[in-house]
């Protein structure tokens, strides 16, 4: 008799497993640090007293997340560190009084850190603690997650948030999500708070604050997809990217940032046969403000760039519809589906294989028709609440838990 096991159950219990094996790998690498710091030829300073608030970044792109909140804590004279994994992360180049920041080293050098952490409270972008090499230190009391986007915490990978002590949410929606996920997990429930998107706000802030764009007919098509399997880039790249510059639009492409690490090889081939020109351009700032700004649509999948996009910059989307393969994820322990998939039909118009030959004019229509800023106000009232608040809410809370 043969054992039938359905994809989405073979892809957790691979996960499950990779798991497994990232914390023997950890307690290995954790007993070497030990032994090297016990015997006094190095290893990793050893810290004592408890900073009443960390926050702690794996990427310099999450600057544009908590600047504005950096700002507020300056503000209010909290003192607070701030440790990152990037040496170029604009936090390094800031001169705060309150807040002391620290660059702790790429990859395992910097969790080592963070694993040994003293502290009151940790706030971070970050997902999977606890679940591959970065570990709730047994000397910091409460991590709480902030999300970097508008959408679907259940799209985070497997087990993303769920040894997080709290999670701030921007809609109604989430809040369902995380619930049932700790019930079918049989996980304890989490703290969960209500503050909506202070980055969004702060752009928010920057738009009005610029001069009027001048249209005109030569429009510019932003190519701005996620990354992985699923991502656009992955599965449609080459005729997608035809399509576009038949368009005679000029078109930008900004690739995920985690696609220059994970599917480098992938992205060196279409940059090689896709150099800039004048019809074409590739964008890889780390603020992405400037080229959200400066274009006139934006075609992408499933990254929370759509909601950036939509909601702040008021500009209509065009997005691939496709098989969405759930089973690294964990909305793959959900039955409903997911709100970015549910509202993606108000914001803009799909495209897919059948129609790439009308993209120009797929462009047009969804530039030209006002049904899409209804749709746009319709997401703003499910995934921003709050807005204009998101700091000032951001901030109370963490004031409140540092005591």
């Amino acid at each position: 008799m043969c054992l039938y096991i359905d994809p989405g159950t073979g892809s957790m219990l691979i996960t499950i497993l990779i798991g497994l094996l990232g914390s023997v790998l950890y307690f290995f690498n954790n007993l070497f640090v030990k032994l090297k710091n016990y015997s006094g030829k190095g290893g990793i300073e050893v810290q004592t007293d408890k900073f009443p608030l960390v926050i702690y970044s794996d990427h310099k792109r999450y600057w544009k997340v908590f600047e504005p909140i950096c700002d507020e804590l300056e503000k209010r004279k909290i003192k607070t560190v701030f440790l990152t994994q990037s040496d170029d992360d604009p936090v390094l180049d800031k001169d705060y009084e309150y807040i002391e920041s620290e660059f702790i080293g790429a990859g395992n050098k910097g969790l080592a850190r963070m694993n040994y952490l003293h502290a009151k409270v940790v706030l971070s972008t970050t997902p999977s603690l606890d679940v591959f090499q970065w570990k709730r230190s047994k000397n910091v009391d409460f991590y709480i997650h902030i999300n970097h986007g508008a959408n679907d915490y259940p799209m985070y990978r497997m087990f993303g948030l769920d040894y997080y002590d709290a999670i701030l949410l921007s809609g109604e929606y989430q809040e369902h999500q995380i619930r049932k996920l700790e019930e079918l997990r049989e996980l304890p429930n989490k703290e969960l708070e209500y503050i909506g998107i202070p980055f969004f706000d702060y752009m928010k802030v920057r738009i009005d604050n610029m001069p009027a764009r001048k249209l005109d007919d030569n429009r510019t098509v932003l190519l701005a997809p996620s990354w992985g399997k699923s991502g656009l880039l992955s599965k449609y790249g080459e005729k997608l990217i035809d399509c576009l510059i038949d368009t005679g639009y000029k078109v930008v492409i900004r690739p995920h940032p985690q696609s220059t690490t994970s599917e480098k090889k992938m992205l060196d081939n279409l940059m090689k046969k896709y150099p800039d020109s004048d019809k074409l351009s590739w964008n890889y700032d780390n603020d992405n403000f400037d080229i959200l700004y400066n274009s006139d649509i934006l075609i992408s999948d499933f990254s929370g760039v759509l909601f950036e996009y939509s909601l702040v910059f008021d500009k209509p989307i065009l997005y691939m519809n496709f098989e969405y393969d759930k089973s690294p994820y964990d909305c793959a322990w959900l039955k409903e589906e997911m709100w970015t998939f549910e509202i993606l039909p108000h914001l803009g118009i799909e495209i897919n294989l059948d129609n790439y030959s009308q993209i120009k004019e797929k462009i047009d229509e969804c530039i030209n028709n006002d049904k899409y800023a209804e749709g746009r106000e319709k997401a703003r009232r499910e995934t921003w609440m709050y807005q204009g608040e998101g700091v000032k809410r951001t901030v109370d809370y963490l004031e409140k838990k540092i005591g």
